[in-house]
Order: C-alpha cells, then structure tokens, then sequence
C-alpha cells in the first residue's frame, strides 16, 4: 500500500469515527428566574395596573391630607406620636387593599395563567409576592409618614412633644409591610379582589371592633388595627408584634395553601 493509499485509509477511518459517535448533549442552562428576580416583577406588576397606582397614590396623599387637616383644626393634640400612628393606619388600611389586588387582580383579570406559564412553581409565586408587598408596603408607609410628620411640623410646629415620634414611623412602616402582605394572603386565598376586599374590612371595621366591645380581652389580642396603635403610642410590646406578625402569616399560608389547590381557567 502506497503512502497516499495509508493517508487516504486513516481519513476514511476518522471520518467514519466522528459520524458515528454519539452526538454530545448541549449543555442545558437554568432559565427559572431568581427570587430577587421576581420580587421586582411582582412589585413592577403590583403599579403597572391603573387600580394598582391609584390605590399607591391613595396610601401616600391620605396620611398627610388627614394630617394637615388636624394640625390646622387648632385642637390640642398633645403629642406627635398619636396623630402619627392614627394617620400611618390609614395609611396601612389603603396597602392592604394594594395587597389584595397584587394577587386577587391576577385571578380576576386571567392574568394569573401566564404568570404561572412562564413560573410553574405556585409556590415562588406566592413566595415572590409576599416580599413584594412587604417590601412595596414598607417603601409607600414610610414615604407617607415622613410627609405626614413634616406636615404635622409645619402646621403645629413646636406646640406638640415629639417624644415616642420615632417609635411611632417604626410603628407605621411595620404595619404598612404587615397589612400590604396580609391583603396579599388574604387576596391569593379568595381569587376575587371584591370578594376579599369586602370581606377584610368588614372584618377589621366591622366585626372586629364588635367582638372588643363584647369580649374585650380576646378582641385586644386578635385585632390588627388595635395594635397598630397600640404600638404607635405605647411602644414595642409582645403581644401587638404577634398579631400583626400573626395575621400576615396566617394568611400567607392560608393564600399558597388555596393558590396550590386552584385551578387556572
């Protein structure tokens, strides 16, 4: 056999080689978002909707309209720290229908099928929006209490004791982050956003405060809003932390519980 024959054998051999060995796999990257990842889509989507913003306004303009409209009444208030945390829970009382329509609305609006189209797992979801709303009800409580407060300032100036006004911002940024998650619970657990809305503050308004009247220690120890204020004018206690802890984790799990079982239509 001549040497270009030997060459001409080897290539044919190799070629042979190559076209019959097996194919290598792609390697296959993670496409599934992060959960930092979609916390910003859902805080993104939570103002993306006209009801969404509106609501957000709402919850920023509110405390500092009230708070204006108290400090030029001429009143007495005594101390800051009141006004502060009655205003912060209307504040918290709007986030927690902003809740409620970050998870209701998607159900409402069908727009829950491509949400879990593109994260299958209902859990990340739920996950995902929780820390939304906590992280967005935290952000908008405390932009509204620093403008309630310097509202307060400017209109009553130094007739008032500004003692305990720290605790009392802590107070409502806390409970801005609580209620927002509550109503993001509450509003994965129902699937309607009227439905949820309607439900929540007859409760909390309604039937809540019925309960005080007629069992006065178990209504103190199950009421949010009781112990928002409870916080902002008496500072941190045991018992007013475990509620509003309480309810935005009852209905956390109560809301991927639901969300898991549901079907998507």
């Amino acid at each position: 056999m001549t040497g270009a024959d030997t060459r001409t054998h080897q290539e044919g051999t190799a070629m042979t080689a190559t076209m019959t060995a097996a194919p290598t796999r792609p390697e296959v990257r993670r496409t599934r978002p992060s959960l930092p990842t979609l916390v910003g889509l859902e805080m993104r989507k939570s103002l993306s909707t006209r009801s969404g913003r509106s609501v957000a306004l709402a919850a920023v303009l509110l405390a500092p309209a009230a708070m204006a409209v108290a400090g030029l009444s001429g009143d007495a208030l005594g101390s800051a720290a009141g006004p502060v945390g009655a205003v912060g829970l209307l504040t918290a009382m709007m986030l927690l229908a902003l809740g409620v329509l970050s998870t209701a609305g998607e159900w409402s609006l069908r727009t829950v099928q491509t949400t879990f189209l593109l994260v299958p797992q209902r859990g990340r979801v739920t996950a995902a929006k929780a820390v939304a709303a906590a992280a967005l009800g935290a952000a908008l409580a405390a932009l509204a209490v620093g403008m309630s407060t310097a509202v307060l300032a400017l209109t009553v100036g130094g007739d008032l004791s500004w003692a305990g006004v720290p605790g009392a911002v802590v107070t409502v940024v806390a409970a801005g982050a609580a209620f927002a998650v509550t109503g993001a619970g509450i509003g994965a657990a129902v699937g309607n956003s009227p439905a949820a809305l309607t439900g929540l503050y007859l409760v909390l308004l309604g039937v809540l405060p019925v309960v005080r009247g007629v069992q006065p220690d178990f209504g103190e120890r199950i009421d949010p809003v009781n112990a928002t204020l409870a916080l902002a004018l008496d500072g941190p206690a045991t018992t007013p932390i475990a509620i509003l802890v309480g309810w935005a984790a009852v209905s956390t799990a109560a809301g991927a519980v639901l969300t898991r079982r549901r079907a998507v239509q």
